[in-house]
């Protein structure tokens, strides 16, 4: 509460010590290992308790997404996200951290989806006017790539068509040059005789 983790963290773990399988002890030294840098740690305890935290389960998948999301492991952090949600679909916190995750991802139509349930869940959110503002940016960005796949694909048709038009000129013309080559010959007598004075020495 005074946000002193450095002294927090002797008395949760002495505590945890004490009582193992306090769930709530151990969430609160997850979460103060992540303030202490300690991701490692914050995991280990996480991941220690979530097959028996309970109601606390949401929260902990929670703070496992999060921690993975510091890390850049996006496919652990979205998996843990979805296991928040799953196991509370109210958890608003999990739709912004898998929307976030999303984005990082390249999945922008996903992100769209969380981060509008998000704003369902927290409407009062004071991220609400960014959030807002990045989802009309994805989707002008989606609706741009859309666009120039259009004309990426129109021109790639146009120059498909010209090539092909080119190709059947000079497939034409040469098919004329050799219609024309069968039609020529030369007689025998169209060719004046010589004597030619060979010497050898």
């Amino acid at each position: 509460m005074e946000n002193n983790p450095a002294q927090a963290v002797i008395f949760l773990e002495r505590a945890l010590g004490e009582d193992p399988a306090n769930t709530l002890t151990s969430l609160y030294l997850g979460i103060v290992y992540e303030q202490l840098g300690r991701m490692d740690d914050a995991i280990a305890v996480y991941r220690r308790i979530l097959p028996a935290a309970g109601n606390l389960s949401a929260n902990v998948a929670n703070n496992l997404g999060n921690v993975y999301f510091r890390r850049g492991d996006l496919f652990e952090a979205e998996r843990f996200f979805s296991q928040a949600v799953a196991f509370d679909a109210n958890k608003a916190a999990a739709y912004l951290g898998r929307a976030n995750t999303q984005i990082m991802a390249g999945n922008l139509l996903n992100a769209i989806a969380d981060y509008e349930q998000y704003l369902i869940l927290a409407p009062n959110s004071s991220q609400r006017s960014n959030i807002t503002q990045l989802i009309n940016i994805i989707r002008s960005e989606i609706a741009a790539e859309e666009m120039r796949q259009i004309v990426a694909a129109e021109q790639e048709r146009r120059l498909a068509e010209e090539r092909q038009r080119l190709l059947d000129a000079v497939s034409a013309s040469l098919q004329s040059a050799a219609e024309a080559g069968q039609t020529i010959s030369v007689g025998a007598d169209g060719i004046e005789g010589r004597d030619w004075d060979i010497e050898l020495e």
